[in-house]
């Protein structure tokens, strides 16, 4: 019981990490939510500073603590500052867009923000704090600067739950197969060469079983952690299906179409459904791969420029997808061949990224236009 109480205050603490509001009359919020409440950090502003804001400093700021539920943060606006236009801003984060949804429903201006986008000036980044943290939103806020990310519709955002849970039971699907091999290498027994690979057949999982050890212990520990891999087993193949066939009944059309792309499976089209949404919001390649952080960086100083290779930032799981997927697509289609062998010499990783960043290519303009891949007729 005291283990799922300390685990809700940690989510319950995460969750209701960071809002920022902004009245455009009169009043500017900036407004930090912490377990258990929520602290609103307010300035009244004249007319000339609204007009003029580097000119001018707030003439007064309180906090205020509310518990951080939307509900409670509309009754206090609409009893203290009705007929205001409200703006607000929070980080994206483990909260997920429940308040950014009840927001848009009071009438609000919502935006979530990547806390990657804030601009921290030199000695801000050595200072954290929630109330510097809610006043840097604010001023962000206030001045323009920014962009909120793309919110997902209900439905699709819903779906990835699904497919993280997907992804979580790949994890744990690699970890229990780690350790049963450790637990065979510790007592000293050699797996068959014919069985010592990534693909565990079931007369690998039939030898297992038969494994003998001089005491019980050692055996029941063995058939625990068989338990747990033959139970994550079935459970991965259930939730992948699942997925494939909720993706195939309410998104045939682009699930078929990114299955036409040689490389890309069933898995990587629900992925790039649920993760990436719809790839017709991307106005460019060059939009998509800054995303999916198959883009290169640039280092550019005088007449000196070099690339970086791709960026740090990046969705990593598709990113991780298209990378795989491109092997795939190396052996399956005749122009991809031609491409990787024109740049072999070079580093291998390199060449993959090109080939990925081809690939991607590929998928938007296949998504965009409407029309199945057709093998070795694009170059």
């Amino acid at each position: 019981m005291r283990i799922d109480q300390a685990m809700a205050y940690s989510i319950y603490e995460k969750a209701a990490s960071l809002v920022s509001l902004k009245f455009t009359k009169t009043i500017r919020y900036e407004i930090r939510t912490h377990c258990p409440t929520k602290v609103i950090h307010w300035h009244r502003h004249s007319q000339a500073e609204l007009e003029n804001p580097l000119r001018h400093r707030p003439v007064w700021r309180q906090v205020i603590c509310y518990a951080p539920k939307p509900e409670v943060l509309y009754g206090y606006v609409a009893k203290h500052f009705p007929d205001h236009r409200v703006t607000t801003a929070y980080e994206a984060g483990c909260c997920g867009y429940y308040a950014h949804r009840s927001f848009e429903t009071y009438g609000w201006t919502s935006l979530v923000v990547n806390p990657a986008d804030i601009h921290r000036k030199g000695k801000e980044r050595f200072t954290k704090t929630d109330k510097i943290d809610a006043q840097l939103i604010s001023r962000e806020l206030k001045d323009g600067r920014l962009d909120g990310i793309h919110v997902p519709d209900m439905e699709r955002e819903q779906l990835r739950s699904l497919f993280r849970r997907r992804n979580d039971l790949v994890k744990d699907f690699r970890r229990v197969k780690s350790f049963i091999k450790m637990q065979l290498l510790y007592f000293g027994i050699a797996i068959p060469e014919q069985f010592d690979n990534d693909h565990w057949s079931h007369k690998f999982r039939a030898w297992i079983d038969e494994v003998t050890f001089k005491y019980p212990p050692a055996r029941e520990t063995l058939d625990s952690r068989m338990r747990s891999f033959r139970f994550i087993d079935q459970e991965l193949r259930d939730v992948s299906t699942k997925i494939r066939a909720y993706c195939r009944k309410h998104y045939k059309k682009d699930y078929y179409l990114l299955k036409s792309i040689p490389g890309i499976g069933g898995i990587v089209a629900c992925g790039i459904i649920c993760k990436l949404g719809d790839l017709r919001r991307f106005n460019s390649i060059k939009h998509l791969a800054g995303y999916a952080g198959l883009a290169p960086g640039i280092h550019q100083s005088g007449d000196n420029q070099k690339s970086t290779g791709i960026t740090v930032r990046a969705h990593r799981l598709m990113r991780s997808y298209f990378i795989e997927a491109s092997w795939q697509a190396i052996r399956t289609d005749p122009i991809m061949q031609t491409y990787y062998r024109k740049h072999l010499g070079k580093n291998v990783k390199s060449i993959i990224i090109k080939v990925a960043r081809k690939l991607l290519s590929r998928t938007l303009a296949v998504i965009k236009t409407e029309t199945p891949y057709a093998i070795g007729v694009i170059e």
